[in-house]
């Protein structure tokens, strides 16, 4: 008996050295009653006044120190534009006591002191933290009315071409969280669904922690809609219409831009239930300038193509979302959610290859003959989907947590592409019509298990299982002057399963914050095509197991300074559509195609970073990074052969295909500046040299494999600047200005690209309703808003140049009216896998 009390008294003793003192409680506004994020609670010793730490609450306005060593405390809670609260007399006697010092309530200033809470306010529009940077989406005034997109390309690091395709740091290829839920598809797909009255803050993850996904070579972005936490009913409608257009771009139908979206949320002490609509039509117009030069050496002859025409987009966008979420009591929650759809979006590029179009002997300027034509050319492409939800999540009393959630998604791809070359001046001279068609189901499931609890003094350990699935078919048709094009046409299928798991520990002491974890991961692909030409079907296999480990690591210098590093490795997948290697006819100059043995990219992110807070709002900061790809993954020209090995002189093949490795080195710099009371900025600038170094390899259709050596190299930089005057409380102007430099691609380079905008907003009603006046893609016929020229080339054999003219000086007006704004909790899920593939 005597040994069975030692022993406990031993055990007793040796597990008391790794429990430490906690200080738990929560924060709301006096008034209305909600919960405060990012309040920040501030610890001092009582004797000597000395700060101890600091810490922010959660969404529901929850904060916990721990590590606390006994003594005597008092708390300082705060909250921008709210009077400071203080709480005195905290006794902590013994390691593991749990102190609750119960909900505090924060009431808003006035006077002098409000006025010098509300110059601190400038501080938060961006929130530094150990792994992501947090801005409020409120700072972005102009996005009223608009949707994500609108919002992310004015973030630092963040841009956007002249395709719409969004880059972090330079990489294309990131994940898109919503509310911390992983999606899988292509970013500005996602993020155009959202709408930007829906968003509270976006999350800047550039180098994420083993607990992700570890999918997006550029890291995530995470975006958090609004909340609140009060009992009651929120509403909010938004109405958006646009003026007609200032330009003539010479389309055959005039842009229409106009659209409403609308959310209601009803919470009770126990529900919490979200529905909302949406629609919108956003159309483009603009122009296409392009010039083409194929070197044909075997049989003695070039080919000059020069053209120009309207290329324009029609876009409607339609979707239904409801969510249901039940808290029986403290410990338990459940969410059932849904979510469905259509999106179609046509691309109109009705070219005309003028007389200017010539063959003629190499080296040589006289003409063999010239050729007129005129070329039809829409691209039609849908997107029907349906989601479904749930998720549970489970806290101890010991504050560990466990949560599950599993998703299942439908969603219909496809869409014909019409590629008819006609005469020209007389379009009623038929040389080819060709018709392409696809039907694309897709299937997906995920499943994620994660567990959260604090064995250790030095810190909270998480761990969790990850489940995914894909199951996409397509059946491609293509169709030469109504008949059925064999080699063209395919059935294909893209099956992907993978089990992941994770452990990760994160912590902070004295003046250091910690986190460190690892990934495994097993990924099984398998690709599929039946060949109509061959009545045979090849299958193409891909397996690995591998680690992803992360880390990251903060150090306080002072209450104004803080120095960082992360590390984390990740992968970027391949889509269906990157792996179909049988060509389509994307327009009159190009086949389009996959590579069915594409592997996927896998990327080493590094960085170091400072921030220092200044005086009178104002803030700076600077990260240097550092990005490793192997297997990087390009968009790339070839020439086109017949399957006689004969050169096609007016059409190149446009490929996906693993090239080598890439490097990027680079430095961001960001400022957060208030000259005047009413005048604040946010200046974003990053700057990097990218480098692509490797080999080509692509079999044509003529059964021929060659190479292409690739070897590019290039500094590139952006800028985004936002500026907003307030004229008095309810009135303000914001500019805004993106500008993207020239930048190099594996055969060629993109170039410059900047955006003015100005926008004017005006709140009535209490500032219920909000009225924005826009003014995109400024020009007045000074500058060359709103374009870009792409051009790609290989020596000796061909040489493209197309310039991109899109529609500037649209003005649109949007109307949002909010009822009980404070009461907002919408969450809504979004597309786990179709996304990627539209």
């Amino acid at each position: 008996m005597k040994f069975k009390k030692y022993l406990f008294l031993l055990i007793t003793l040796i597990a008391s050295q790794f429990i430490t003192a906690q200080l738990t409680g929560k924060i709301i506004e006096a008034n209305e009653g909600y919960p405060l994020q990012y309040a920040t609670i501030a610890l001092y010793k009582t004797n000597n006044k000395v700060l101890v730490t600091g810490v922010v609450t959660n969404f529901e306005g929850l904060f916990s120190i721990e590590d606390i060593k006994s003594g005597n405390y008092y708390i300082e809670a705060s909250f921008i534009g709210y009077q400071i609260k203080t709480i005195k007399e905290i006794t902590i006697n013994k390691k593991g006591e749990k102190k609750d010092v119960g909900t505090l309530t924060l009431v808003l200033g006035s006077g002098n002191q409000l006025n010098e809470i509300v110059v601190k306010s400038e501080k938060s529009a961006v929130l530094h933290k150990i792994d992501r940077q947090v801005f409020d989406t409120k700072k972005y005034q102009s996005t009223v009315g608009g949707n994500a997109v609108d919002v992310v390309k004015n973030l630092p690091s963040v841009t956007v071409d002249g395709l719409g395709e969004i880059s972090v740091r330079g990489s294309k290829g990131f994940s898109v969280l919503i509310n911390g839920k992983p999606t899988q598809g292509d970013a500005s797909a996602i993020l155009a669904q959202l709408p930007a009255n829906a968003l509270e803050s976006i999350e800047l993850i550039t180098a994420p922690s083993a607990k992700y996904d570890p999918e997006g070579k550029g890291g995530i972005i995470n975006i958090i809609t609004k909340k609140g936490a009060i009992n009651g009913t929120f509403a909010q409608v938004n109405i958006r219409g646009g003026f007609p257009a200032i330009e003539d771009y010479d389309t055959k139908v005039a842009a229409k831009r106009y659209g409403i979206d609308a959310t209601i949320n009803k919470r009770t002490d126990h529900f919490n239930i979200s529905a909302g609509a949406n629609y919108q039509r956003n159309d483009l117009s603009g122009r296409r300038e392009g010039e083409m030069f194929i070197v044909n050496t075997p049989e003695n002859k070039t080919t000059f193509l020069p053209s120009d025409g309207e290329r324009s987009f029609d876009e409607v966008t339609y979707n239904g979302r409801f969510t249901v979420d039940y808290t029986p009591n403290e410990s338990d929650t459940y969410s059932v959610a849904f979510f469905a759809g259509k999106r179609n979006k046509e691309r109109l590029a009705d070219i005309v290859y003028t007389d200017n179009h010539a063959i003629s002997p190499i080296d040589s300027d006289n003409r063999q003959y010239t050729f007129a034509y005129y070329n039809h050319n829409l691209r039609i492409r849908k997107g029907d989907f349906a989601l479904g939800s749930f998720e549970y999540a489970h806290k101890f009393d010991n504050k560990s947590k466990i949560s599950t959630s599993i998703l299942y998604e439908y969603t219909f791809l496809g869409g014909p592409t019409e590629n008819d070359n006609l005469g020209f001046p007389r379009a009623t001279i038929v040389y080819q019509k060709e018709y392409n068609t696809n039907d694309n189901p897709l299937y997906g499931t995920r499943f994620n298990l994660d567990y959260q609890w604090k064995p250790f003094s030095f810190g909270t350990l998480e761990t969790g299982y990850q489940f995914r699935d894909l199951d996409h078919t397509g059946k491609f048709v293509y169709e030469r002057d109504g008949t059925q094009v064999p080699e063209f046409s395919s059935d294909v299928s893209l099956k992907r399963s993978i089990h992941s798991g994770y452990a990760q520990v994160t912590g902070s002491k004295s003046k250091w914050e910690y986190a460190a974890g690892i990934r495994l991961e097993a990924m099984d692909r398998k690709y599929k095509e039946a060949l109509k030409s061959e009545n045979a079907e090849n299958v193409f296999e891909y397996d690995f197991v591998k680690l992803f480990p992360s880390a990251s690591l903060q150090y306080k210098i002072d209450d104004k300074t803080n120095i960082k590093t992360a590390y984390s490795k990740r992968v970027e997948r391949t889509a269906t559509f990157m792996m179909n290697s049988f060509a389509e006819r994307e327009h009159s100059e190009v086949f389009e195609q996959g590579d069915n043995t594409l592997l996927p990219e896998f990327i080493d992110l590094a960085e170091l970073g400072i921030t220092k807070r200044l005086e009178g709002g104002n803030a700076l900061y600077a990260t240097a990074y550092f990005r490793h790809v192997d297997n990087v993954i390009n968009r790339v020209n070839t020439l086109a052969y017949e399957k006689s090995g004969v050169i096609i002189d007016s059409i190149i093949n446009r490929v996906y295909s693993n090239v080598g490795i890439s490097n990027a080195i680079g430095l961001e710099v960001g400022a957060t500046l208030k000259p005047t009371k009413n005048w604040s900025n946010t200046l974003g600038v990053n700057v990097y040299k990218y480098a692509i170094d490797g080999v080509l390899n692509f079999k044509h259709r003529d059964g021929v494999e060659r190479s292409y050596d690739i070897d590019s190299k290039a500094t590139i930089y952006s800028f985004n600047v936002n500026s907003t005057y307030n004229f008095w409380k309810n009135a303000s102007v914001q500019f805004t200005f993106n500008y993207l430099s020239d930048r190099n691609t594996a055969m060629g380079a993109d170039s410059r690209f900047y955006s003015p905008n100005l926008s004017f907003i005006k709140k009535f009603m209490d500032d219920k309703l909000t009225a924005t006046l826009q003014w995109q893609n400024i020009d007045m016929g000074l500058f060359n808003t709103n374009e870009q020229r792409i051009t790609t080339s290989s020596p000796n054999q061909f040489y493209t140049s197309t310039n991109y003219v899109y529609e500037v000086d649209m003005v649109t007006l949007n109307l949002s009216y909010t009822f009980n704004a404070a009461k907002n909790k919408s969450k809504f899920i979004d597309s786990e896998f179709g996304k990627r593939e539209f």
